[in-house]
């Protein structure tokens, strides 16, 4: 038997605050007696999110109501889209049907049309919940873990760098939220737990608030359980869906989708002048300087960790040296290490001085703003591995929101190593942490990207190099890894033998200040690797190609903003119905169009590659493919296979040493015919808030095949930005001639080639 709740008393089941979460629902589901579940009297919730999404919640019934833990990572208020009528065969939540049975409480979401979507069951005993995997892999779980295809892991989901194998899977950074390929998903809010996918079916079981908690005899309570289950037949749907509850990814500067140099152990201001001079002597494209903080080697930008004193011999007159820098067209970012274990509060707080308190947020942050007014452009804020879920995602927020107290029309940068589900928001940057610099941890770090950008980080990245120096570190390998990381959100070199991380660092026979002791498989390159002059040419090739490609990457983190849909994509998410294309693990789509192939064995010279249904041109030939199998590509070291798909609008910016560098070249539109195609070019200040504004400019392109013509038109509700007419070139890949074109915000029509 169903019932139905009123609002007193879903308030007097779950308490206040947790019922505020579900603001705006009319209808709820209760089951009609009371459930023992781990020895505690409980009651099942649910409740309609949207259409294709339900929250499913155990509640414990007790005089004084548990409630749902506000951790944060859930967007307030969050709206239901229809109510439903109990009935006999279950309850209809939008376009869901919801089906509890007990004795074992079991709960099935399938569609409308009876297609299973998940079935859960709730151990009576323990409060551990089973779920269906399906035949097809499983994706998700957050940054780390042993495997793209998440089934047979068994994850206690610990965060940070004390996790699973982090010389070459990195830092863990578990996120609760699960696709399952065969067309469902869910995002388990509360409590965190561990996942057991080894077996025919899942399991959660509810863990300690944190790893960081003592031991306890007593087993954590599992209650209040707080999940969602999500309709994930049509993937951007289900990517859209996580993000209506967790948030809708923030724009970044468009500075921060450039190159990043890192720097660690520095000898003195001309050495760091000397490196941004380089950059631009060499013209080698490169938007942010990064620092690291004295501590960790001998000498930093400050004095120690935890301080914001600028080291004097590095940094003896800050405010010039920043000025120079920017004179140059360099941002500049500084490492700092936070030395709490908890933070709390918001960055608007009001912080108390006569009783300072470095774990409020505005206290904390109160360290950073001198530093700041000097013309610090972003931070490196390091750690925080003993930080709880909660405390992870108020420093992501605290790193967002605080600057733009002082710059509140600037679009902040954080590069963090940890984070919680939710941090999407804040738009910060992740790295993988401290990883070993071998082929295997390439190789792995490419289904690594794959899984964290489809759990709600889109902005990911690795120290390109790997972190620690082994005895495979030569110039193969930094090449290799530099390519693929052409093709990450996060476009950044950082490692000790720092100087090995320079474009032109492996033909100098200098790898920096010594920090490695040789020892095992931890070793500095052999010094007959240090005079390798095909470095640097290959590491501007691809400098200067991921600056030609920042409109289509920039478009494309505006559409993750507006869709919840990652830069770099799962094939899944584009061909969810090719089999083939879903297991492969060792590429991804670069938005919808460019498939990326990255080199992660040594010495070879092919690569596999599957191509799903439909025609594909190689990048770098234009040769035309047919797709649906898997082909072999000759290359060299040079080269890493990238693919274009038919039907392709493709925007090619000129080669710009900054991105705000003002080029009198125009934009190169390259056509991939053999299909009907349209593309959204997305442009604005690149620097602002206008944009929340409606201060933006999105060029519609639509490809006409058959009669071989491309329109241009403005979007809708956007307007043109200067220049008032933009010059454009047109080209059909596989053709030399070019069309030349004018755009001024008129609808045009260009008829291009054969």
């Amino acid at each position: 038997m169903l019932e139905a709740l009123t609002r007193r008393q879903i308030l007097r089941l779950l308490g206040v605050s947790a019922a505020a979460s579900f603001a705006g629902e009319t209808f709820l589901y209760a089951s009609a007696r009371r459930i023992t579940v781990a020895g505690r009297t409980v009651r099942v919730l649910v409740s309609s999110v949207t259409r294709h999404t339900v929250r499913i919640t155990l509640a414990e019934e007790t005089p004084a109501p548990a409630k749902v833990p506000d951790d944060g990572s859930l967007l307030e208020n969050i709206p239901a889209a229809a109510p439903f009528t109990p009935s006999e065969n279950g309850a209809r939540l939008g376009d869901l049907h919801v089906h509890i049975t007990e004795d074992p409480l079991t709960i099935r979401v399938e569609s409308l049309d009876g297609r299973p979507i998940q079935e859960l069951k709730v151990d009576s005993e323990s409060g551990s919940l089973t779920f269906a995997l399906g035949a097809a892999p499983v994706l998700g779980l957050g940054e780390g873990g042993p495997q793209f295809d998440r089934r047979g892991d068994n994850d206690n989901m610990h965060s940070g760098q004390g996790g699973y194998r982090l010389r070459t899977n990195g830092g863990r950074v578990p996120i609760q939220w699960l696709i399952g390929t065969s067309g469902w998903a869910m995002f388990i809010h509360r409590p965190p737990g561990s996942f057991d996918l080894s077996g025919s079916e899942g399991k959660f079981t509810p863990s300690s608030p944190s790893p960081f908690a003592p031991p306890s005899s007593t087993p954590p309570n599992p209650f209040p359980l707080d999940l969602f289950i999500v309709d994930a037949k049509n993937p951007a749907q289900a990517m859209s869906e996580y993000a209506h509850l967790t948030g809708h990814p923030e724009m970044p500067p468009l500075w921060a989708l450039g190159y990043q140099q890192s720097h660690r152990t520095i000898a003195n201001s001309e050495e760091i002048l000397t490196v941004a001079r380089t950059f631009r002597e060499k013209k080698l494209p490169c938007d942010l300087l990064i620092y690291l903080g004295t501590g960790f080697t001998p000498s930093g930008w400050n004095s120690e960790n935890g301080s914001f004193q600028f080291n004097p011999r590095v940094f003896p007159e800050p405010k010039k040296i920043l000025d120079e820098f920017h004179s140059m067209h360099f941002k500049v970012a500084l490492h700092v290490v936070i030395l709490t274990r908890t933070l709390r509060g918001a960055a608007h707080d009001v912080c108390n001085l006569q009783r300072f308190d470095e774990e409020e947020v505005s206290c904390y942050w109160d360290a950073h703003r001198k530093v700041f007014a000097l013309g610090v452009d972003g931070w490196w804020p390091d750690e925080g591995d003993p930080l709880d879920a909660a405390s992870r995602l108020t420093r992501i927020r605290m790193y967002y929101e605080a600057p733009q107290i002082d710059r509140p029309n600037e679009r902040p940068f954080a590069l963090h190593r940890n984070g919680y589900a939710g941090m999407q928001r804040y738009a910060p940057f992740l790295w993988s942490g401290d990883v070993n610099s071998t082929w295997e941890t390439l190789r792995t770090h490419v289904p690594t990207a794959i899984n964290t950008c489809l759990s709600g980080i889109p902005l990911w990245g690795t120290d390109t190099g790997g972190f620690i120096p082994t005895k495979e570190f030569n110039g193969e390998l930094f090449v290799r890894w530099f390519q693929f990381s052409a093709f990450c959100p996060l476009f950044r070199s950082h490692g000790r033998d720092w100087k090995l991380r320079l474009p032109w660092g492996w033909n100098t026979g200098d790898f920096g200040t010594p920090e490695v002791t040789n020892s095992g498989e931890v070793a500095n390159p052999d010094p007959s690797e240090l005079h390798n002059a095909a470095v640097e040419p290959i590491c501007k090739k691809y400098l200067e190609l991921r600056y030609r490609l920042l409109p289509y990457i920039y478009s494309a983190v505006r559409e993750g903003h507006e869709t919840g849909l990652p830069i770099l994509r799962a094939m899944w998410l584009h061909y969810a119905d090719d089999a083939a294309a879903v297991q492969r693990g060792d590429q991804y789509l670069w938005g919808r169009d460019i498939l990326v192939a990255p080199v992660t064995e040594k010495g070879v010279t092919s690569r596999k590659v599957y191509l799903p249904q439909g025609d594909w041109y190689d990048f770098w030939t234009e040769e035309k493919i047919a797709g649906g199998r898997e082909i072999g590509r000759d290359i060299d070291l040079a080269t890493i296979p990238l693919y274009v798909r038919a039907g392709s609008v493709l925007p090619l910016g000129p080669v710009k040493q900054y991105t705000s560098e003002k080029v009198d070249e125009p934009m190169t539109i390259v056509i991939y015919p053999g299909t009907d195609g349209n593309y959204s070019l997305y442009e604005d200040d690149g620097v602002s808030f206008a944009y929340r504004r409606g201060e933006f400019m999105k060029t519609e392109m639509k490809w006409n095949d058959p009669d071989r013509k491309l329109t241009l038109r403005l979007a809708t509700g956007s307007h043109m930005l200067p220049p008032a007419r933009r010059k454009i070139e047109v080209r059909v890949a596989g053709e030399t001639s070019t069309k030349a074109v004018e755009f001024s915000g008129q609808p045009i029509t260009v008829q291009v080639g054969r």
